[in-house]
């Protein structure tokens, strides 16, 4: 059946986690959704690893909902990720605010929400969150998938757990920030910072949110996972409800509508905290800088993998994939690799299902 019931669940971590920065979390959470069955060698499990803003909830309903989890075009019954074959795993990530321990969580020292008192964290913590989960469900080789920051985790996991990783699937993704993706991170995360009523991280029992900053901050990330291409033919300079120009700074043209919109409903779902949290992981991450160059990091995966990149990217535009194939064809390692043209941008990789259905269902 196409439209399938499902529900996140926790799994709860007793024992602490060394982190990066050199601060230890006793206890945590990890949220996560399940679809398929895992068979009896337990060696049919696909791990997808969510974008930046994204969250365990990749398919299915919830009860209730209208609207179905983030990828769910991709997983399911003769889909991409295909439930009749494959146990599909995907969590939420360290810091985040769907479930899994982030700042919006309870500090057991204090009893009160984590807010900056939360430990700065890294990509490479969320993976070992993950490899947590998969140890749970006594998984000993895996498949992982993500898309954006989620190929930046896929990545992070070929080479930490080579032992684990049988294929890696990484979509419209980077093995590092260039210095605009960082910029653009530094600009939302002042918006937030800067917000009055961000109280230095400590909002989660007031009436009053950093909405607005939190809000700016989406309409920064959000021009990034767009095109010039894809704004044009969506926007291009048409006026929002008038005819002529109002002159004056309220909202006018559609494409401010549009963005003021997105900010609007991201603030009902996402924590600014965790925005602050995620974006600062993403923009420390370079694999390349802990191992010397990609080169020698690929020498530890045994993966072969399928990189996919799209032609109007240009927050992670195809030549950083190339970066990433051209690593591992140096060390004879088995990778396939497609520029798919769309004019959508990043977000190409949430839209255009129908071209990666093909190449991931071939791939796999």
């Amino acid at each position: 059946m196409d439209k399938f019931i499902t529900e996140t669940k926790i799994l709860k971590i007793s024992e602490p986690l060394e982190l990066d920065c050199g601060k230890v979390l006793k206890e945590y959470e990890i949220a996560y959704e399940t679809y398929g069955k895992l068979n009896e060698n337990k060696d049919n499990c696909i791990l997808l690893l969510h974008a930046l803003t994204g969250n365990a909830h990749a398919a299915g309903y919830h009860e209730g909902d209208t609207k179905p989890g983030w990828w769910n075009d991709m997983v399911g019954s003769e889909k991409a990720f295909d439930t009749d074959k494959y146990f599909v795993i995907c969590s939420n990530i360290l810091g985040g605010c769907s479930g899994t321990t982030g700042p919006n969580s309870i500090n057991p020292d204090t009893g009160k929400p984590y807010g900056l008192n939360f430990p700065v964290i890294t990509i490479e913590d969320s993976v070992r969150v993950q490899k947590k989960l998969i140890d749970y469900f006594g998984i000993k080789k895996i498949i992982v998938a993500g898309g954006s920051m989620g190929g930046m985790q896929a990545l992070e996991w070929s080479v930490t757990y080579p032992e684990y990783v049988k294929s890696t699937i990484i979509i419209a993704s980077t093995s590092k920030l260039s210095a605009q993706a960082i910029a653009f991170n530094a600009v939302g995360r002042n918006a937030i910072l800067s917000d009055e009523n961000f109280n230095n991280g400590n909002y989660y029992n007031s009436e009053k949110l950093p909405e607005k900053g939190l809000s700016i901050a989406r309409m920064i990330g959000h021009i990034t996972y767009l095109s010039e291409d894809s704004m044009h033919s969506k926007f291009a300079r048409k006026l929002q409800d008038k005819d002529k120009f109002d002159f004056d700074f309220n909202v006018e043209f559609q494409v401010e509508s549009y963005l003021q919109h997105q900010g609007q409903i991201f603030v009902d779902r996402f924590d600014a905290n965790s925005y602050l949290y995620i974006t600062k992981a993403c923009d420390y991450y370079d694999v390349a800088l802990k191992y010397g160059s990609l080169e020698k990091a690929f020498e530890r995966t045994n993966s072969k993998f399928l990189i996919i990149s799209f032609s109007s990217d240009w927050l992670f535009p195809s030549n950083q994939s190339k970066e990433i194939v051209n690593a591992l064809l140096k060390q004879r390692k088995e990778v396939s690799y497609l520029e798919i043209q769309s004019s959508a941008g990043h977000d190409a990789f949430l839209l255009e299902f129908e071209k990666q259905t093909k190449v991931i269902r071939s791939f796999l």
